[in-house]
């Protein structure tokens, strides 16, 4: 399923799309491999102090940051993984499919191929428009799309 073919909510639904100077089977790499995420996954100076990426449906996909002196745990599962093509997580549930007490998001990513280089997009699901608004004012666009940049920065150096 294209990004085209989602039915995207405005109200819940916050939208990256980046044009990256790398192919997206690395970019999807730098996605799937815990020693490469760690590299560019939070805005510097935040850095990630752990991951763990079991990468297949119902697998892991824990991260911890940490941001200013504090770690922010972030648990939960693979939903949908196409390699090289999408991956879809969530935090609404963790390995085992346990339910997550205060879930946030589901993340739905694309890497399409575009001669060498990636149309990378990125979707973030909310439950209700509240969650997408508190999403959008902690920064989601400036966020979103400075991970974006390292991305590209660190795919680059492989």
């Amino acid at each position: 399923m294209t990004i085209e073919a989602l039915a995207l909510d405005p109200e819940t639904d916050l939208v990256l799309e980046r044009e990256l100077n790398a192919p997206r089977e690395l970019i999807y790499r730098c996605w799937t491999t815990p020693e490469h995420l760690v590299h560019w996954f939070v805005p510097k100076p935040h850095r990630v102090t752990a991951c763990t990426l079991d990468v297949r449906v119902g697998g892991a996909c824990n991260t911890t940051f940490d941001v200013d002196g504090t770690l922010m745990e972030n648990k939960g599962v693979y939903l949908e993984v196409i390699p090289n093509e999408k991956l879809v997580f969530t935090d609404t549930y963790t390995e085992g499919w346990k339910p997550a007490a205060e879930p946030f998001m589901t993340a739905i990513l694309t890497f399409e191929d575009i001669g060498g280089r990636t149309r990378y997009r990125a979707i973030a699901r909310h439950r209700n428009k509240e969650t997408a608004a508190q999403h959008k004012e902690m920064g989601f666009f400036d966020g979103w799309g400075t991970v974006a940049d390292q991305l590209e920065a660190y795919a680059q150096t492989l």
